[in-house]
């Protein structure tokens, strides 16, 4: 894939040759992301952080990850507070706003709107979730985790087994994620769901027509033999009604006490948060906080390195970062989790 100009729009884009390019730049920001060193690449560079629907940590993040590369930000957030609450069409608002960016990151609640959008821009555009379709850089960067998580213990993504659970319906996330492990070999997926909250046909469809090994219950068997377990939330503002949204709410929650039941002692957990912590729904329970296998808030971290990566990627210098790098002038207390 030539990055260079390019629109990351849906992970239909991506190959594992370009998959791995972007995690080897995704390596090389390490040193950054965690204030090793610093650089200037992208200085006087301005990217247009477009969120027309909540969002904290991937909105902070794209902004964290453009200000590492040495850019400048400039956000708009919620439809209430943009032409677009004016009835402005999205192609208006890319033509207008495009002038005053080099690049756009963007998250619409609409199927589609950030494609739309994209036809308007005149600058690349980086799709931060749009509806319940897509969340190609969420999943890249849980991909990203994966690798690493499991490097830990000496396996690799081909062959691995994953069980995803929760609301595999309306979760973009675990849509776009199982469509890029769809890209690897010989691998299980045990997605478990409420029926109403099934994956998708047209993602099962692409499991399967890989020939990967899918199991569909709604409900935990005994043991999960899974390398990974990902949780999600129930996505209740994808409902028509929230009281809809209440009778799938902790249906599917995941302690100390289930993990150690129906999972391997070194199984992997991931979330793309936020998880609710709220009594009735309790996803994903702080009692797990202590657990070495958590790996929630490195793939919260993994998601700076990731959006970094593409940045550089798509505004074709990354091949120069370590050429415009200085020494940190401050004491960093940052920790990793």
């Amino acid at each position: 894939m030539d990055f260079t100009g390019s629109n990351i729009l849906s992970v239909a884009q991506f190959d594992r040759d370009s998959i791995h390019h972007i995690f080897r730049v995704a390596d090389r920001m390490m040193p950054y992301a965690h204030r090793h060193k610093r650089t200037r690449v992208l200085d006087g560079a301005i990217l247009g952080n477009l969120f027309f629907e909540p969002s904290t940590r991937t909105r902070v993040s794209f902004g964290t990850a453009f200000n590492l590369l040495g850019g400048h930000v400039r956000e708009t957030t919620g439809m209430e507070s943009s032409a677009l609450a004016k009835g402005e069409s999205l192609f208006d608002t890319a033509r207008v706003l495009s002038s005053y960016s080099d690049v756009i990151a963007m998250r619409h609640p609409r199927a589609g709107s950030v494609a739309e959008f994209a036809e308007g821009s005149r600058v690349p555009v980086i799709n931060g979730g749009d509806g319940a379709n897509e969340h190609p850089t969420q999943a890249l960067l849980d991909l990203y985790t994966i690798q690493k998580e499991l490097a830990h213990h000496g396996q690799s993504i081909a062959g691995m087994h994953i069980c995803m659970m929760g609301d595999l319906k309306f979760g973009r996330t675990v849509h776009s994620l199982s469509k890029l492990l769809a890209l690897f070999p010989g691998i299980r997926f045990t997605l478990i769901a409420p029926r109403e909250l099934a994956m998708p046909d047209s993602v099962l469809d692409v499991l399967t027509n890989a020939g990967h090994q899918v199991t569909l219950t709604d409900q935990f068997s005994a043991q999960v033999d899974a390398d990974i377990v990902y949780q999600t939330r129930i996505q209740q503002e994808r409902f028509s009604d929230a009281q809809e949204a209440d009778l799938y709410r902790g249906k599917f929650r995941l302690n100390s006490e289930i993990y150690t039941k129906h999972f391997k002692p070194n199984t992997v957990i991931m979330h793309p948060l936020p998880r609710d912590s709220r009594a009735e729904a309790n996803e994903l329970d702080n009692d797990l906080n202590q657990n070495p296998n958590l790996a929630i808030f490195r793939q919260a971290d993994n998601g700076v390195l990731i959006r970094m990566a593409l940045f550089a990627l798509t505004l074709g210098v990354a091949d120069q970062v370590e050429k415009h790098e200085a020494e940190v002038t401050w004491v960093s207390h940052k920790t990793t989790p």
